[in-house]
């Protein structure tokens, strides 16, 4: 039921299903935070490559450009390869593309009715992870077993924004990837910025789109 009225103010906050909602996010992070760097979370790993890879694609779509392929590899690394469309706008899709679909898949978790929307995607990208995963997939599914239904577009969600931010500081900070698509952006682009620059900033950006999913989440079960 749509609420004519939204309660952007959030007063009278938190009731139960408001604070179910923020204890879901809570669990989620914690749990990908602790298993990070375990085989249990790689086929989920898999599943936000393939999404931040796809971002890239529907962008050059959405620029004219021709998409000539995608790939996903086992070491949770990706690519995309375009032809035409605006380089500039494809470049940053990836990145903020994933916490797009992290405030999505989050949001998701908050209604009956899209979550079983959001379920068609996911199985249309588990389907194309099951192709590429060829350790661990059983046990993280196992895992992911624990959740309940629109729990686990939460934990889809937390993994995907929390990927995004974790993938810019390996690339950019941890490790300077020259190769990287804010290096790469930062090439193209005739602002005084560097790659880190960039990199800070669509950090900083997909914060944004995680604060905001809460946010709206909060509004929506208010």
């Amino acid at each position: 039921m749509v609420k004519l009225n939204p309660n952007w103010e959030l007063k009278n906050c938190c009731n139960h299903e408001q604070v179910v909602f923020l204890v879901t996010v809570a669990v989620c992070t914690v749990v990908i935070l602790a298993l990070w760097r375990t085989i249990l979370l790689r086929p989920f790993k898999l599943v936000t490559v393939f999404l931040h890879e796809a971002s890239h694609a529907i962008a050059c779509k959405l620029t004219c450009g021709h998409v000539e392929g995608i790939q996903v590899h086992a070491d949770e690394g990706g690519t995309t390869q375009t032809r035409g469309g605006i380089y500039w706008l494809i470049l940053p899709a990836g990145y903020l593309g994933s916490s797009f679909w992290g405030m999505v898949l989050i949001l998701a978790s908050t209604n009956l009715l899209t979550a079983r929307i959001a379920a068609g995607c996911f199985v249309a990208a588990l389907l194309i992870v099951l192709c590429v995963a060829k350790n661990g997939l059983s046990f993280s599914l196992v895992l992911f077993g624990f959740f309940k239904k629109q729990q686990r577009f939460a934990y889809f969600g937390v993994m995907n924004s929390l990927f995004s931010v974790y993938d810019i500081y390996d690339d950019l900070i941890s490790r300077r990837v020259h190769s990287s698509d804010a290096e790469k952006f930062a090439e193209v682009c005739p602002c005084p910025c560097n790659g880190v620059g960039w990199g800070v900033i669509w950090g900083l950006i997909s914060l944004v789109f995680l604060c905001g999913a809460m946010y709206i989440g909060l509004v929506i079960l208010s």
